[in-house]
This record gives structure tokens, C-alpha cells and sequence, in this order.
């Protein structure tokens, strides 16, 4: 490692140094003409002095020429003179921006591959990266192991009635395992608790239960449960869950989100910003996994190579306005993350004061859940219960809200 970047170091070095050099004597070479004239006139002085010797002239019209000669070289040399002067400042600056110039293209060199570069590896070709991103899908960790790393977490502040019927449900479900309902009831509400290996294993139970008539809405919420108990990763099992789900309904939505996330984390986020690009453009305004794609499809498109990306608007969202995306581009991923979670803020604070559209409360339920604020994305969906318990349709565009965030089934 040291001598590549000695070895780069002194490349960087030689390059500027050529380049400085050549400015600095293009300024020595350059100059006024009577510096030209000057060397005219004593070459023909020369001249003079030896078509006299050869006898071409006279020695009257020799004496003449020279005179004629040294009054243009006078007054050429004057106007070096003064031209000098005047062009000792600009030299100085010519000085001040050779020096500018090296230490922007040495230092800018260096910012640029530390930013970009990978020092350590040799030349990754298109082949060599493909067949390191399948071995990496072929050897990556079990949904087990995953779980494994999981930090753990508390679970969400909930009211102790809620707890109470929680264990009654599970006790009623262990004593009467073919019951379909009871774990359904039982997904939502170990999700809701963030306990998602319970979720998932619930789910497990229901898809058994249903057999063929298993939908891919079952499946995609079955692997919904398994990314949510990995940390967000998606592994070889719930891949299969997703094939699943995609053999059934290949438009599904949750499952072509977790395909790019899956792809991503296997190292062809190429694929994944095509997925997810193509989505993003084909879904409704209301779908619940434009938040987590719009949160990331930037990233992913620096990482397939696409440095130009516009992300597309999409009709009936409401987006940035032109002030808000001129201050994003010049903060910095901490401060762009802190602006989203002021932007967050403000809208439940909207909520919790002025109401509003069931639209705008699944839209902040999901955008906690990416933010992972878990516990916070669960007291909102609460209180939506509360607020649109008397308008089913308004609470079912909320529910949707709270699946993609992983509180409901």
C-alpha cells in the first residue's frame, strides 16, 4: 500500500511539475516585440560589418547604416525598458498561479481516488466483478446468521392491556394451530411489536395453512417479515420467498423493491437502479415502496455508474421544491439526512395539529420506518387508528402506510 502511494505520489509530482514548467518559461519566452526587434537590428549590425569588409559598401554609407541601426535599437531597448516594468506584476502572478495549480492538481489527484478509488486492487474488469458479485450471492449469510447480527433492540412502548391480549393470542394460537385467523391476528401483532421472527414464522404457518390458494401478497409479506428481522438484509431464504412471489405476480411491487435491495447488497447495484428506475416510473403516486426507493435510487445510480440521474417525478407525489433541491446538493449526507428528518418532523407536527389526507399519514409512517424511528412510526399508526376509525377506506390507505413500514401484514 505504501509504495503505491509513493509511486502515485511521485507520477502526481512530475505531471504538475512539466505542466508548471512549461508555463513559467512560456512567460520567460514571451515579451513585447522590440525584444525581437532589438536582436533584428544587431544581427544587421553584423551585416553592415561585413558587406564593408567584403567591399559591398562603402565606409560613408556603412557609418550612415550604423547610426540608422543603433537609433532603432535605442529606441527599441527603451520600450522594453518600460514595457518590463509594467510586466513584472503579471510575471508574479503567472508565479502565484503555477504554484495554485500544483497544489490543485496534486491535492485534487489525491482527494479524487481516496473519494473514488480503491487502492490495494488491481484492474477489476467487467467479467472479474461479474463472477465477484455471483460468488458473493452464492456465499452470503443465512437468514439465520443475519439474525444473529441483529443488534437487539427494545421492543416499542405499548399500553399494558395491548401486551396482556398479545399473550392470550399467542397462547390461543399454540393451542389451536389450524386456526388461519388467529395468525393472521398474530402477525400484525408481533410486527407491530417488532417481533419479526415471530411475524415471519406466523406468516410461515399461514401459507401452510393456505396451501395453493396462497396469494403473492402472502409471499411478499412473508419476506417482508424476514428482511425486517435481518436488519434489511435480504437473504438466500427470503430471495426464494421473493422468486416465490414473483412467479405469482410478476409486477409486485415489494417484491421488486427487495430484488434491487438484494441485488445491491450482492454487488450489481447496475441491476438494482434499472429495477428500481423502472418502478419507480410505473407506480401509482400512493405505492408504498416509492419512500424507501426515492430515499436511495441516488446512491444507487452513483454506484451503477449513472452520474447524471434525474430521479423522475411522479405525478400526484408531492416533491422538493426547486429551493429545496439546490440546498440538498451542496449539504452533506449527514446534513441531507438531517434535513429529511426535519422535513419529518414538520409534517407530524402538521398532523398532530392541523389533520390532514390518510395519503400524508402513510407517507410519514413510512418515511420513520426508513429513518428507523420504529417506535415513533408505531405511536403514529396508533393514532391514525384512532383518527380514521370511523372512515374504512381512509384506514386502509393508512394500513398500507404501516405494511410497507412493517408494522402490519
Amino acid at each position: 500500500m505504501t509504495f503505491f502511494w509513493i509511486i502515485t505520489g511521485v507520477l502526481a509530482v512530475a505531471m504538475t511539475g512539466l505542466l508548471v514548467l512549461a508555463l513559467i518559461r512560456g512567460q520567460r519566452h514571451t515579451g513585447p516585440s522590440e525584444v525581437f526587434d532589438v536582436k533584428v537590428y544587431r544581427d544587421q549590425l553584423t551585416e553592415v560589418d561585413r558587406d564593408l569588409q567584403r567591399g559591398v559598401i562603402s565606409e560613408e554609407d556603412a557609418e550612415r547604416l550604423r547610426t540608422e541601426i543603433s537609433r532603432r535599437i535605442l529606441s527599441a531597448d527603451a520600450k522594453v525598458q518600460e514595457n518590463d516594468e509594467g510586466s513584472r506584476q503579471p510575471r508574479m502572478l503567472g508565479y502565484v498561479v503555477s504554484g495554485i495549480m500544483a497544489i490543485t492538481l496534486i491535492g485534487g489527484t489525491f482527494w479524487v481516488y481516496s473519494a473514488i478509488g480503491a487502492p490495494g486492487y488491481g484492474d477489476l474488469g467487467l467479467k472479474s466483478r461479474m463472477e465477484m458479485a455471483e460468488l458473493a450471492r452464492e456465499t452470503r449469510p443465512s437468514q439465520s446468521e443475519a439474525e444473529a447480527q441483529v443488534p437487539a433492540t427494545e421492543n416499542p412502548s405499548v399500553q399494558p392491556e395491548y401486551g396482556d391480549l398479545v399473550q392470550r393470542l399467542r397462547a390461543a394460537v399454540a393451542e389451536r394451530p389450524n386456526d388461519l385467523q388467529g395468525h393472521i391476528l398474530l402477525v400484525r401483532s408481533e410486527a407491530a411489536l417488532g417481533n419479526y421472527v415471530a411475524a415471519y414464522e406466523a406468516q410461515e404457518r399461514i401459507l401452510s395453512l393456505k396451501g395453493d390458494d396462497a396469494t403473492a401478497d402472502d409471499y411478499a409479506d412473508l419476506a417482508d417479515m424476514m428482511v425486517l428481522a435481518a436488519g434489511g438484509y435480504v437473504s438466500p431464504e427470503a430471495e426464494r420467498v421473493l422468486e416465490a412471489t414473483l412467479t405469482r405476480d410478476p409486477q409486485n411491487g415489494v417484491a421488486q423493491y427487495y430484488m434491487g435491495l438484494m441485488l445491491s447488497q450482492t454487488g450489481r447495484p447496475d441491476i438494482a437502479f434499472r429495477l428500481w428506475d423502472r418502478l419507480l416510473r410505473e407506480s401509482p403516486s400512493d405505492a408504498v415502496w416509492l419512500p424507501p426507493i426515492l430515499a436511495q435510487i441516488e446512491e444507487m445510480a452513483f454506484r451503477a455508474g449513472v452520474s447524471d440521474y434525474q430521479v423522475p417525478q411522479i405525478a400526484g407525489m408531492p416533491g422538493p421544491t426547486a429551493d429545496d433541491v439546490d440546498a440538498a446538493e451542496e449539504m452533506s449526507p449527514e446534513e441531507r439526512q438531517e434535513m429529511i428528518r426535519g422535513m419529518v418532523t414538520s409534517l407530524s407536527d402538521r398532523l398532530a395539529t392541523e389533520g390532514g389526507p390518510p395519503e400524508d399519514w402513510a407517507r410519514l409512517i413510512t418515511s420513520l420506518a426508513v429513518l428507523g424511528d420504529q417506535a415513533q412510526a408505531i405511536a403514529i399508526w396508533n393514532n391514525a387508528q384512532e383518527v380514521f376509525s370511523d372512515n374504512p377506506d381512509a384506514l386502509e390507505i393508512v394500513r398500507d402506510g404501516a405494511r410497507a413500514a412493517g408494522l402490519v401484514l
